[in-house]
């Protein structure tokens, strides 16, 4: 379930019930013995009777030790419903959009497809950003593209001239390392005063800033930018 990008006061009713009624909430964590920040999203939410089941989800970019550790996640969530327990996996932001848990939700319907399931969806850090900004994510006929900040210059600056062309505002994702040279070239293209840059959204020490404020360096990994080129023809 989606436990939304950080803000406690972001949790569906949908998310709350479901944690209040498991036996078992099971947390992601990115290293063994590591906090999980779901878990800490939801923490008022989760009873001192309630077993915590922490699931490690190691940060690599080998394929092998990710599979490994879906299954071993589908697994254990499975042998807990098989005895008879209702288990609450925590997600943060959306448990569809580039969710660990969505890789636990393609496991389990692999390894274990009589399971039952039960997917509620959450607030994304997309639109939280855009909500603290006031900053309209999409209006009448605009396209929204959500997807990863490209790797390159180049590939930005492709998807910007696309998106201009085509009424897209752009929510790039996993920002971080990259606004060291994002910055840069948004300026060269006349584009920080037409977007926003949001990182830790939803905590205390969240920033929803727009883009030129920000100077060019290395960012956490939960930041993003939101980029909208044009407005629609008719507006109040």
């Amino acid at each position: 379930m989606g436990v939304g990008p950080g803000d406690p006061e972001l949790l569906t009713l949908a998310a709350v019930h479901a944690i209040e009624q498991a036996d078992v909430v099971a947390t992601p964590l990115a290293r063994e013995g590591g906090a999980s920040m779901a878990a800490a999203i939801a923490s008022r939410y989760i009873a001192p009777q309630q077993r915590l089941l922490p699931l490690s989800f190691p940060m690599v970019a080998a394929a092998a030790p990710r599979q490994q550790a879906w299954h071993r996640a589908a697994d254990a969530v499975a042998a807990e419903v098989s005895a008879g327990r209702s288990v609450a996996l925590l997600c943060e932001g959306d448990a569809s959009l580039f969710a660990t848990g969505s890789y636990v939700l393609l496991a389990l319907q692999q390894r274990h497809p009589d399971c039952p399931i039960r997917v509620i969806p959450g607030i994304t850090a997309i639109s939280a950003a855009a909500a603290a900004a006031t900053w309209p994510l999409a209006l009448q006929q605009d396209q929204l593209l959500v997807l990863p900040c490209p790797e390159t210059a180049d590939a930005l600056t492709g998807l910007l001239e696309t998106a201009a062309e085509q009424s897209r505002v752009l929510a790039l994702m996993k920002l971080g390392h990259r606004w060291s040279w994002v910055r840069p070239l948004l300026e060269r293209r006349s584009l920080l005063s037409a977007a926003l840059f949001a990182e830790r959204v939803g905590w205390p020490d969240q920033v929803v800033r727009p883009a030129g404020d920000m100077e060019a360096s290395e960012r956490p990994y939960f930041s993003l930018l939101l980029v909208r080129q044009g407005w629609p023809d008719v507006l109040p």
